[in-house]
């Protein structure tokens, strides 16, 4: 395994602890074990700082030269693209077992060969990025992919932060003129060619409506797609088209990571941020947190034990009682403020948390008289006993809410949180796809398909839930045509109802 490199000076020694785990993140995702994962990681850093120290130095080889600010990746991109051409270096070396088995046939695709081919066939974000001063690139990537606040990213970047914000509506409005000029200049078929100035109307506002003959072109032309995607600023489109087009396979299970990421750091959702930055503030927070947590599974271990000498009389617990309550704070493989890693320990592997729901909610309906199924994830606790009102037949062992929370040309991303009326110790979670899609990379659950028939089992670390909880889980999964909301939910063998 080889060594990392000895930071030369005290800024690339903070550069060394800022990208460690984003690098870990991402080789986590591209590889089938945690020693496998630290190994892709530790090699990929090696040879990324090597690529990250060429490209800050601006040397040509050839002339020995040094061009004013040469345009490049982002430091971060510039390591996770080294990530993946370890990955590549792995396969053609004939150590392919090591890695995720669906980066493996990426890896011999043409999605693969986009990225090292010809520079007007590679992703149009990617040559976009490449195009743009270096600071510049450096303010995009951090604020949309790596999801970092503006004060944040301004104290990194040594920028005004009264200023980061205009600054970086500027930067937004360079990377879509960028994008817009190398869509044009690529090679394209005759009739994206008569869409192109029609795409770029279309996408410059948030209350333009897309013609019915562009959505139907848009849907077909994988091209025009992704150049949509590159040009619409509004929508929440970007941070998808930028990890995507520059980072490749696994680009958007690594963008919610890093979502997630920047939720546990920064207390996201809850008032008062901390700012990262401030040891103080985030040690403060860091005692409230614990403070909070011990009170919560305190209640939530009362209401349990309520809950149990409700549930005795009845005695229809599948699971032969109530589970113990899972605390465990489960984070990402390469979690917020980790720093570079002990050589004698490697990280476990971990799934990633699931996204949040958001887009579109969609209630599932039901379907009797299945063969059970166990079912997916991560518990929260709700610890409150209902009792059914008399006469009112039986209740639902479940609820479920299936989530789309986005779509493209030929895939989308879903999740899935199912709220069940009985304390588990384990679960599956099945349901049906009408339309062919195929579930591709799941985290929070493991998941199998037959046919149209998908299950998805608990991991090692979400398999407890208590009464009146929630198991939660998410993928990445394809279609074509139509992509149909999936129905005929089952926990464990038990029907459910939309939520």
């Amino acid at each position: 395994m080889p060594d990392l490199p000895t930071p030369q000076d005290a800024s690339e020694a903070a550069l060394f602890s800022e990208c460690w785990d984003t690098v870990l993140s991402y080789a986590d995702l591209c590889t089938a074990g945690s020693a496998a994962a630290t190994a892709l990681a530790r090699e990929a850093f090696a040879r990324g700082i090597r690529e990250v120290r060429t490209a800050e130095s601006g040397t040509d080889r050839n002339t020995g030269r040094r061009p004013p600010r040469q345009p490049r990746l982002p430091r971060i991109a510039l390591l996770l693209t080294a990530v993946r051409a370890t990955a590549a270096e792995w396969e053609a070396q004939g150590q392919g077992h090591r890695l995720d088995p669906e980066l493996r046939l990426w890896l011999n695709s043409e999605g693969a060969a986009r990225h090292t081919g010809p520079p007007t066939r590679r992703p149009l974000a990617l040559r976009a990025l490449r195009d743009m001063q270096g600071p510049d690139a450096e303010l995009l990537w951090l604020v949309e992919v790596e999801a970092l606040p503006l004060p944040a990213v301004a104290r990194r970047l040594g920028l005004d932060p009264s200023g980061v914000a205009g600054e970086l509506t500027e930067v937004r409005r360079l990377f879509r003129d960028r994008c817009l000029r190398n869509h044009l200049d690529a090679p394209m078929e005759p009739r994206c060619r008569s869409y192109a100035r029609l795409l770029d109307g279309v996408t410059r506002s948030p209350l333009s409506d897309t013609p019915d003959d562009l959505s139907r072109h848009l849907a077909r032309c994988v091209q025009c797609a992704e150049a949509a995607a590159c040009l619409r600023l509004h929508g929440g489109g970007l941070p998808g088209a930028l990890a995507g087009g520059v980072i490749g396979w696994g680009g958007l299970a690594y963008l919610e990571r890093r979502r997630r990421a920047a939720e546990v750091r920064l207390g996201a959702g809850r008032p008062g941020a901390v700012d990262p930055d401030d040891a103080a503030a985030a040690a403060a927070a860091d005692k409230a947190r614990v403070l909070r947590g011990g009170l919560i599974v305190a209640a939530v271990l009362v209401s349990l034990l309520a809950l149990a000498v409700t549930l005795m009389p009845r005695g229809d617990s599948d699971d032969g009682g109530a589970a113990p309550l899972d605390t465990t704070d489960r984070q990402p493989v390469a979690g917020p403020g980790l720093s570079l890693p002990d050589v004698t320990r490697a990280p476990s592997k971990k799934a990633s948390p699931s996204p949040k729901p958001s887009a579109r909610k969609t209630s599932a309906t039901t379907s009797a008289h299945r063969a059970p199924d166990p079912e997916p994830q991560g518990s929260t606790a709700r610890p409150s006993a209902r009792t059914d009102p008399p006469g009112a037949g039986p209740r639902p062992a479940c609820q479920v809410a299936y989530d789309l929370v986005g779509q493209w040309t030929d895939g989308f991303q879903a999740a899935v949180t199912v709220t069940t009326e009985r304390p588990l110790t384990d679960w599956r979670v099945a349901w049906t796809f009408r339309d062919g899609q195929r579930v591709g990379q799941m985290w929070d659950a493991n998941a199998r398909q037959d046919g149209s028939r998908v299950t998805a089992t608990a991991a090692d670390y979400n398999r407890t839930v208590a009464a009146d909880g929630s198991l939660a889980f998410g993928f990445l999964g394809s279609w074509s045509g139509r992509n149909s909301p999936a129905y005929d939910f089952t926990l464990n063998g038990r029907e459910c109802t939309g939520a």
